[in-house]
């Protein structure tokens, strides 16, 4: 099969591969459909995330048709379309009873690798390092769905791939960003990056009662789609400054919660994003928390802030100080797919969102390395890339 392979940084090439195989009887291949670029992915396309070995299949956020079941495989059959979660979970342990899918005790067999840094091993992601697991990831014709009872979620035949592909990672992403701020009738909900999660975080808030939310970016584009697919008041940093303008907003109080959906490569201004830019180019810094020292200071007093967008590593100058004092809540994680997935299928299926929205352009597989360079620099005004495999 066809499959896109990491050779390093900024080297993505589409290679012929093995077709994967039934290894457990757990296990299901699943034909991808549809496949997308996240802005994690970047993440590995430049080179910040470690435990990346030449010629791994990269790709977390997809969906497609049930092709081979394993034999102890209940809820799943052959033909079945499905939308996959990115974060693996095996159903049994006590997190995935706990519905904390992404911190699986069983699915990451290299959990170990991730215990001097973490502490703990996590659970696993497709196509996200051996740090994560290993599993070959969507970027491909084919791929191999372990645990798959609780991984795939099966979904109707008759509803397009554009609205479900997003049900996958980002929409999932987005909405637990908003579920972790325990919003309350009335709450101001200030989100950071106008990407696919960013946006999927607004319309999230506002599912869940949020009264008014407010979209920050310096991109036009994403702006402009922020205003009219989530509805939201919109900030260009890079017009006004973004403490003064929330406090304005909402009449000196700051927002009741904060949503960061941008992670470790966020984009500073002035000496700051010089400062950060150039530590994580040399290491000493691994991931850039622009945005996580704006939250901290901008979130009202007794607020809660929601971190989303993926760090990796370690992170310096940030104002734990105003963070303690002022009494904030602090929650985050990689999302819990199957709790979320089924809940925002029902919310596509009735209309309420049509997470279509948020693709401005589709690419076959054999073309990935010109999406990652759209994506990556926003050409052409790209704010997700669909992938269909040959």
């Amino acid at each position: 099969m066809k499959a896109a392979c990491w050779q390093g940084t900024h080297d993505v090439r589409v290679e012929t591969v093995p077709d994967p195989k039934i290894l457990n009887p757990r296990d299901a291949i699943v034909k991808v459909t549809a496949t997308t670029i996240c802005g994690s992915d970047l993440h590995i396309y430049d080179g910040y995330i470690p435990t990346m070995q030449p010629g791994d299949i990269i790709g977390h956020e997809f969906m497609g048709e049930v092709v081979e079941v394993g034999s102890e495989v209940k809820r799943l059959k052959t033909g079945d379309r499905t939308v996959v979660s990115s974060a693996i979970g095996c159903g049994h342990c006590w997190y995935c009873k706990q519905q904390q899918w992404s911190l699986c005790d069983n699915s990451n067999p290299n959990g170990w690798m991730q215990e001097k840094v973490y502490g703990y091993g996590t659970g696993a992601i497709f196509g996200y390092s051996h740090a994560f697991g290993g599993y070959a990831g969507s970027f491909a014709d084919y791929i191999r769905v372990p645990f798959a009872d609780f991984t795939a979620i099966a979904v109707p035949k008759d509803i397009p791939d554009e609205k479900l592909l997003p049900v996958s990672d980002a929409f999932p992403t987005g909405y637990m960003g908003a579920d972790l701020c325990n919003i309350q009738p009335g709450d101001v909900v200030a989100v950071w990056g106008c990407g696919p999660v960013g946006q999927f975080a607004m319309r999230s808030a506002y599912l869940l009662g949020a009264e008014r939310v407010i979209g920050i970016d310096r991109f036009p584009e994403r702006l402009q789609l922020a205003r009219d697919f989530a509805k939201a008041e919109i900030v260009n940093y890079e017009e006004v400054d973004v403490l003064e303008a929330l406090k304005e907003m909402t009449g000196g109080m700051g927002p009741d919660a904060c949503i960061d959906a941008v992670g470790m490569e966020a984009h500073g201004t002035g000496p700051e994003g010089l400062y950060d830019k150039a530590k994580q180019a040399v290491r000493l810094e691994t991931d850039r928390p622009h945005v996580l020292r704006q939250m901290m200071v901008a979130c009202r007093k007794g607020g809660t802030l929601s971190i989303m967008g993926v760090y990796g590593g370690f992170v310096d100058k940030l104002p734990m100080g105003a963070a303690m004092n002022k009494a904030l809540t602090f929650r985050t994680g990689q999302m819990f797919g199957p709790k979320y997935i089924p809940k925002l299928v029902e919310h596509v299926l009735n209309g309420d969102v049509d997470p279509s929205a948020v693709l401005t352009h589709r690419l076959p597989l054999a073309e990935i390395k010109q999406g990652f360079e759209m994506f990556k620099h926003k050409k052409d005004q790209c704010i997700k890339v669909m992938l269909q495999p040959d």
